[in-house]
């Protein structure tokens, strides 16, 4: 018999481990994206690469993922200070993320933003 026989046990072992770092990895933060902060407008927000970026006063950021919490879909609308999914019409405030009217019940999940000089670093 080979030292390195294969039996049930070890292909099962090993097929788990498999399937767990694989999950893992999918099931991981979104990577990180860097936006210039002079492209997030004053009072209102930019939806860029999965997160939105928002600047509700002048020097504050804050940053959102893009998922509507309502359904799992993408939200693509900003108008003024709300952004809004256009699935089923939620519409969100950009300076907390709660919802303003729509059938959404939870605020949008929030991300962490950090500035280096005029960069703006966003991830989950």
């Amino acid at each position: 018999m080979s030292e390195f026989s294969c039996n049930r046990r070890m292909f099962l072992l090993g097929t788990a481990t498999t399937f767990a770092g694989a999950f893992l990895a999918a099931c991981g933060s979104e990577p990180a994206v860097e936006v210039a902060a002079a492209d997030v407008p004053v009072g209102s927000a930019t939806i860029f690469d999965g997160f939105i970026i928002a600047q509700p006063t002048e020097g504050t950021y804050v940053a959102y993922s893009q998922t509507c919490p309502h359904q799992r879909n993408p939200i693509t609308e900003v108008k003024g200070d709300t952004v809004r999914c256009t699935y089923h019409d939620s519409v969100f405030n950009i300076a907390d993320g709660s919802v303003v009217s729509g059938v959404a019940r939870d605020p949008l999940t929030p991300a962490t933003v950090e500035q280096e000089g005029d960069t703006l670093s966003v991830s989950s």
